[in-house]
């Protein structure tokens, strides 16, 4: 059950896609993506309105126990290849010279969410580094102590890795006090209370989101790349 609605050319597509993920067919779902950004669909809309939003579903038959954990693993496979290859062919913003970090929490082994956020972040004139999946808060810290960002994005999928969270969050915010945090993921969406007490700077839903809102926070314009 698709419910987000899509952008104009991309709901039919986003349903082969599913499809073709569900199949397994890898070839059949990167074409799909690649034909759209041939024709002028804008990559981070595919991003969003293709495969963003068919893990969302791949996710919701997954926790209904619609599809088995392999063919779960089986689908972020095949969206993993594809945001791959759309990054590689999609056009990017000018640089806006913010540089932006963006991390799994300690013990979160779900990066496909956070990947998705640094490619749409980069594709929109943002400079990224992407720390991938389960960072040690403590490596994180030994990080920021030799460089710093202008944005630290905190990804967290599953809920009980909020506990991650608050520890990442706490020790960053006592050593660098003026770093803006940002957070996301789908364990978020399961308890905004707890994660609103963390008060960080920008707590978003999806990657569309936090690209505004990191511009917005860090005051530059946002491109149109394709």
């Amino acid at each position: 059950m698709l419910n987000d609605a899509p952008s104009a050319g991309l709901a039919d597509l986003r349903t082969r896609y599913l499809t073709a993920q569900l199949e397994g067919d890898r070839r059949a779902a990167l074409e799909l993506v690649l034909s759209a950004i041939q024709g002028g669909q804008p990559a981070l809309a595919i991003q969003r309105d293709v495969i963003q939003a068919a893990q969302r579903e791949v996710g919701r038959l997954w926790q209904e126990n619609a599809i088995s954990i392999a063919e779960e693993h089986m689908a972020t496979a095949i969206s993993q290849m594809a945001l791959a290859h759309l990054y590689d062919h999609a056009e990017r913003a000018p640089d806006n010279g913010k540089l932006i970090w963006v991390a799994c929490v300690e013990g979160e082994l779900h990066d496909f969410p956070a990947r998705l956020v640094a490619d749409s972040l980069d594709l929109a004139g943002f400079q990224v580094k992407y720390l991938g999946a389960n960072v040690p808060t403590a490596s994180l810290l030994e990080l920021l102590e030799r460089a710093r960002p202008d944005l630290l994005a905190l990804s967290v999928t599953m809920s009980f890795n909020l506990p991650s969270l608050y520890g990442a969050t706490t020790r960053v915010r006592g050593r660098h006090l003026n770093l803006p945090i940002a957070i996301g993921g789908g364990a978020c969406q399961l308890a905004p209370a707890a994660v609103q007490s963390l008060g960080a700077d920008i707590c978003v839903r999806d990657a569309a989101e936090l690209v505004a809102a990191a511009a917005d926070r860090l005051g530059v314009g946002l491109g149109a790349p394709r």
